[in-house]
């Protein structure tokens, strides 16, 4: 059992490091992938992915017990005309070696490895196979690896139907290189001539063109913001500061306080020198916390600029694997905090450093910190592993820092200042039950924030499993347990017995139940505007009651809007959710084009559209004076018609969902991977006004489409 929490945390930890980082362009991956045809009889060819690995990488191989690394993957797109012949083999032999860290023997690659998988022909004609690949490649760090793939196949006259060939699954299965090759994967087949959105038909006239072929140029010239969001950092650091204060008062940490204190006052005849080291001390917390993390960061950038790149990002924010597995990480530590077991390292770890921490001196000052954070970590493991899965979600490689810049410098600073005024010790509280009581309350939050995680995979999926309606179902139950649990009538293993009631039990609970009457006319279809970000829109609740009595939605539009069975625009609006489509429309109606890149799991952009949408100066200017064009950037659901496919000037990959060529046109056009981004066009390409990003300043937006609407008017009095 505690194998699998080792690799848990470690795996959402690592997770948590990922950087994340805004660019445009082309990311070097460790491994680059070249994919060839070799016959091998007459109805038989075998599909051959050659991974070319950098030096000092190694790429993991697909054979070997679950519960360590990620292996290598391979999926297939069904197809008529062709059957595999057993499983994707492997050439060379793989190295193997036991990992201690996840107790297994692993099997991994370097510098070059074959995947190679049989299939027998079925069909007469040529035809191509389709699928992705997915794996994994570390060195000191490690990034997930995965590529669409295609295999160009000509077929074979007469073919027949097959007799299935049963191979076993093993990595001996190995492809010969002394087969001929006889077709290889067209990659320069794919059209890459540029073409414009827009193109002229006559001086002063424009019309739109025919579906570009790249990645469709909306406006003439890139044009980027300067604005930048830093107060959303800030405000992840002051958040981050506040969970370092509450680790503070958890069983394993708060003890810890009057001990090592009563050290650096008591062990040391010079009182400065005690408050020096108190400040070391709490310096080496801090560290301790951030340079790993800083290192990780580091180490990616100069090894490739942005070892994760936009692609990732994207995944990792909005695809149902890392989401679902976020929301179990978040279930399993609650089930900690609940008491159902404790999350520890290694006790050989924490023995040594503490061997280190009894020599004294500077370095045995930062070995006693060490110890605090190796001995604290089954409290502050749960909570640090959530502000780290949480700055995944920020777009930006540096917020994993800032959360635990905020969370070490939460934990460090009571200490320092408790050796430098000792007497403050007499007005802390005694260790008791209440500690636990702490860590219980932690783990009901946990659980609620967890469900957001779910929430996101749902709707970029359009599973419909956590509507809005449910969503707040949950968190009423959640958090009257909660309230339940403050007032003593719901107890833990861990618990003390509650004999009465305390003044402060009875403020936390009085708040929380307040939170849940709060929570309950969102079932009706409140809008609940301080929670916007962590709800999921109300365009998915069965019934809106103020939807029921405003009426029907309002908006610009020329012919009903394709995909929006499935999309769906927020607070009674209107509008596209195809680029073509939008800018038809602005040409017919004469009118100019807000386009809103957002995403489903985008929890600014729910923010804007609760808090600066709603306002109704926002929300006539928009309805009255724009064509809504909204564009999901994470959908992974909705698949555009084949003949709009078109292949990326940004990645040269071919765009083939509606959220892959959404991200595409705004890294191409704007030089942005980030939501919520606002940007004001005509259907001439113009941009209108400067593009805005995340900001809550109503007055400024509502300045900002004004001059959207007169910047269009003058231009066409030219």
């Amino acid at each position: 059992m505690k194998k699998i929490l080792y690799f848990i945390v470690a795996i959402s930890l690592y997770f948590g490091l990922c950087e994340i980082k805004e660019t445009q362009a082309q990311v070097e991956q460790p491994v680059k992938w070249k994919y060839t045809v070799t016959k091998v009889s007459d109805t038989e060819v075998s599909l051959n992915a050659i991974a070319s690995i950098d030096d000092k990488w190694h790429l993991y191989g697909q054979f070997f017990d679950e519960g360590g690394p990620v292996r290598m993957q391979f999926t297939f797109k069904d197809s008529p005309n062709y059957e595999k012949i057993g499983k994707v083999s492997e050439w060379p032999k793989p190295h193997i070696e036991h990992d201690d860290i996840f107790d297994i023997d692993i099997q991994f690659f370097e510098k070059k490895v074959t995947f190679s998988q049989k299939i027998k022909i079925l069909s007469e004609k040529d035809f191509t196979v389709e699928g992705e690949l997915f794996g994994q490649a570390c060195i000191e760090m490690c990034v997930l690896v995965s590529d669409e793939f295609e295999f160009k196949v000509k077929g074979v006259p007469g073919a027949g139907t097959p007799k299935t060939q049963e191979v076993p699954e093993t990595s001996e299965n190995t492809v010969k290189d002394t087969v001929a090759i006889t077709d290889t994967v067209a990659k320069s087949d794919i059209i890459t001539e540029k073409d414009s959105l827009i193109t002229p038909k006559k001086e002063g006239e424009y019309i739109l063109s025919e579906r570009p072929k790249t990645t469709p140029h909306i406006i003439k010239e890139n044009a980027g913001s300067s604005e930048k969001d830093n107060t959303s950092l800030f405000w992840f650091f002051i958040i981050a500061f506040g969970f370092g204060l509450t680790a503070l008062i958890t069983p394993c940490v708060f003890p810890m306080i009057p001990m090592t204190v009563s050290f650096f006052m008591h062990g040391n005849k010079d009182k400065t020198k005690g408050k020096m080291q108190a400040i070391i001390y709490g310096i080496s917390i801090i560290v301790i916390y951030t340079l790993p993390i800083a290192l990780v960061i580091g180490i990616s950038t100069a090894l490739g600029g942005d070892s994760i790149s936009g692609d990732f990002a994207n995944w990792l924010s909005t695809h149902w694997i890392p989401n679902i597995f976020f929301f179990l990480i978040f279930v399993i530590f609650a089930a900690s905090f609940f008491g159902m077991f404790e999350i520890q390292l290694p006790n050989r770890l924490i023995s040594k450093s503490d061997e280190k921490a009894d020599k004294g001196g500077l370095l045995g000052v930062f070995f006693m910190a060490f110890t605090l954070v190796l001995v604290s970590f089954s409290c502050t493991g749960p909570i640090v592993g959530g502000i780290l899965i949480e700055s995944t979600q920020g777009g930006t490689f540096i917020k994993p820092i800032i959360g635990m810049l905020g969370f070490s410098a939460g934990v460090a600073l009571p200490f320092t200042m408790f050796a430098i005024f000792p007497n403050m010790l007499q007005k802390l509280p005694k260790s008791g039950g209440w500690l636990n009581s702490v860590k219980v309350v932690l783990g009901f939050i946990e659980l609620a924030l967890g469900l957001k995680f779910l929430s996101i995979a749902d709707q970029t999926y359009h599973w419909g499993i956590l509507d809005r309606e449910i969503y707040l179902a949950l968190w009423i139950v959640i958090f009257s347990l909660l309230g339940v649990y403050l007032l003593g009538k719901l107890t833990f293993s861990h618990d003390s017995k509650v004999p009465f009631l305390k003044v402060p039990r009875l403020i936390f609970a009085i708040i929380t139940f307040s939170f849940v009457i709060y929570l309950i006319p969102g079932m009706i279809g409140a809008p609940l505007k301080a929670l916007s970000g962590y709800l999921p829109p109300k365009a998915t609740m069965d019934f809106d009651l103020e939807k029921a009595i405003s009426g029907e939605a309002k908006g610009n539009i020329c012919k009903k809007p394709t995909y929006d069975d499935k999309l769906h625009l927020p607070n009674g609006f209107m509008g596209y959710f195809d680029y073509y489509e939008a800018y038809q429309c602005s040409k017919e109606l004469n009118k100019p084009i807000f386009i809103d890149f957002t995403g489903h799991g985008c929890v600014n952009c729910r923010e804007m559209e609760a808090n600066v949408w709603s306002d109704p100066r926002v929300k006539e200017i928009l309805q009255e004076e724009y064509i809504i064009l909204a564009m999901y950037v994470d959908d992974k659901d909705i698949t555009v018609n084949e003949k709009y496919w078109f292949t990326s000037e940004y990645d040269k990959k071919v765009k083939k969902t509606l959220g892959k060529q959404n991200a595409d046109i705004q890294i191409v056009n704007f030089n942005k991977n980030s939501q919520p981004y606002y940007v004001l066009t005509n259907c001439k390409g113009d941009v209108l006004a400067e593009p805005r990003a995340y900001n809550l300043d109503i007055n400024e937006f509502v300045k900002f489409l004004k001059k959207g609407v007169k910047e269009f008017k003058k231009l066409n009095k030219k």
